[in-house]
C-alpha cells in the first residue's frame, strides 16, 4: 500500500502541471475576430449619426410647421408675419387676436408661445444657426431657416444634401 500512495501523489502532481492559459494561436484568432467585428460595426455607427441629424432636421421642421398651423388656427386664418423678426416674436412670445406679439402674457395677449425657441439648424452649411430670414431665396445667406409668410424651410445651400441626395432646403 505504501507504493500506491506515492503513485497517487505522482499522478496528482502530474495533473497540476497541465497546460494553463491560451496559446498564441488562440489569442491571434480572438484578436482577428474582434477586428472583423469592429470593421463592420464602426462604419455603420458613423452612418447612423448622419441619419440622426437628418431626422432631427425633419423633426424640427415638423415642429415649426405645427406651431405655424396652430398660430394660424388661433388667429382666424392669419399666418405669422412674413417679417423674420416679427415671426420669431410671434412664435416664441404671446400674442393677441390680431397677432401683435409681446414677451409677457397679459389680459389681451393670451395666445402662445408656440415654440420655446427657434431650434438651431442641425445639419449643413448653416448648422447651429437659429436665425430666420425672408430675404433672397431659400438657400441664400447664413440664417438657419427661411420663412416667406406661407412656408418654412431649411435654409442650407443647394449643395447641402442628405445621404440619399435630397437637398436639405427641399425638406
Amino acid at each position: 500500500m505504501p507504493g500506491s500512495g506515492s503513485l497517487t501523489g505522482l499522478t496528482m502532481r502530474k495533473s497540476n502541471n497541465t497546460r494553463r492559459g491560451f496559446s498564441l494561436i488562440e489569442l491571434v484568432i480572438v484578436v482577428v475576430i474582434i477586428a472583423i467585428i469592429a470593421a463592420i460595426a464602426i462604419p455603420k455607427m458613423s452612418r447612423g449619426a448622419a441619419g440622426a441629424n437628418d431626422s432631427a432636421l425633419m423633426q424640427d421642421l415638423a415642429q415649426m410647421r405645427s406651431a405655424i398651423e396652430l398660430f394660424t388656427a388661433e388667429h382666424g386664418g392669419a399666418a405669422p408675419s412674413a417679417t423674420a423678426t416679427t415671426f420669431v416674436t410671434q412664435m416664441t412670445g404671446y400674442s393677441d387676436g390680431t397677432g401683435a406679439a409681446v414677451t409677457a402674457k397679459d389680459s389681451t395677449h393670451i395666445y402662445g408661445p408656440y415654440l420655446k425657441a427657434i431650434p438651431p439648424m442641425p445639419v449643413g452649411t448653416n448648422k447651429g444657426s437659429n436665425a430666420v430670414t425672408n430675404t433672397g431665396s431659400v438657400g441664400t445667406g447664413t440664417a438657419g431657416w427661411f420663412w416667406d409668410g406661407t412656408n418654412i424651410w431649411c435654409n442650407n445651400p443647394a449643395a447641402d444634401a442628405d445621404a440619399k441626395g435630397t437637398q436639405y432646403n427641399q425638406y
